[in-house]
């Protein structure tokens, strides 16, 4: 899904994951390996993001929080015994800096992280009391983690994986489309202060609670765009491919992307995980296209991959 592999990208690259999103997607899309740790952060991310659904319908707990990092933070760490737990008395003091190097946040110390994530927790989880509407509750639950600072690295991954967790888990399935960080990693300033102001501020958040909503408005009007270009191009491929009736759904989605990309290399794996299909599926949609003329396959080492047609754009009319 395309707002997953945004979300993956853009809440790394807010991390320091220094790639482009070109070959951040090239890497998602064809399935290969990551090369370095900036590409292992975006993969992590993209692997974490799809499966956050499956954890909805359990309640937040320090072993979720510990299963998410671990996922996020897998073979990125300098110290692996970092991932998946929270921070220990005897490991290094942390501290957050902004990019002029001065301190903007100085998180609690160890000792006190179980007793505030189990606070943390029952904030979560509890249900009736005062009404806090959940786009709100989903905010300072993103607020709250980074504060809390919980473990050595990969905080801010996780919190904003939370935040989708928790607005899926209320049957917010539209967020399920946006990319909340591609917002943010274009104002991470704002951001930062954001965070900053809210705890100097004696812990308002509304600081932070505003700037969220607006990433989230930004968010939706760029959903509504795309939306809009998906349509357009909808209308135009149903009079373009009038010779190809039999296409299904994800067959014609992967000829928009190859005539918007001809230098674009198809994976089944990457196609299996965008579309939701078992391996037959994908493998016939490919061969389907490679049948018609439209593909072409080829192999490296013991996996196929499908490219288009050099003459694509002109089958298509």
């Amino acid at each position: 899904m395309k707002s997953i592999v945004e979300e993956a990208i853009a809440s790394s690259q807010i991390e320091g994951a220094v790639t482009t999103r070109q070959v951040a997607k090239e890497m998602l899309q064809t399935g290969r390996k990551p090369k370095d740790r900036s590409e292992q952060m975006v993969y992590n991310s993209y692997l974490t993001i799809s499966k956050i659904k499956s954890f909805i319908d359990q309640p937040l707990s320090d072993k979720l929080l510990k299963d998410l990092q671990g996922s996020m933070t897998k073979d990125t760490l300098d110290n692996p015994d970092h991932s998946g737990r929270f921070r220990h008395g005897d490991d290094e003091p942390i501290s957050i800096y902004n990019y002029e190097g001065d301190v903007m946040h100085t998180p609690p110390p160890a000792e006190h992280i179980e007793a505030l994530v189990d606070d943390l927790c029952s904030f979560v989880n509890k249900t009736g009391g005062e009404f806090i509407h959940p786009v709100i509750k989903a905010i300072i639950l993103h607020f709250w983690l980074a504060y809390i600072h919980p473990f050595n690295d990969g905080n801010g991954r996780t919190a904003r994986a939370l935040f989708y967790w928790y607005m899926l888990k209320n049957k917010y399935w539209l967020f399920e489309y946006l990319s909340i960080s591609r917002v943010i990693v274009k104002a991470r300033t704002q951001y930062y202060r954001s965070f900053l102001y809210s705890e100097i501020d004696n812990g308002d958040m509304t600081y932070f609670i505003l700037f969220h909503l607006r990433a989230i408005s930004a968010a939706l009007k760029d959903l509504k765009r795309y939306i809009e270009r998906k349509q357009t191009e909808l209308s135009h491929a149903a009079i373009q491919w009038k010779s190809y009736q039999t296409l299904n759904y994800r067959q014609k989605d992967v000829l928009r992307k190859a005539l918007e990309n001809k230098g674009l290399t198809f994976a089944l794996k990457s196609h299996m995980q965008k579309y939701n299909v078992v391996h037959q599926t994908a493998r016939t949609d490919f061969l389907e296209l490679c049948e018609a003329g439209l593909f072409r396959r080829f192999k490296q080492g013991n996996k196929h991959f499908f490219i288009p047609a050099e003459d694509l754009d002109k089958k298509l009319i």
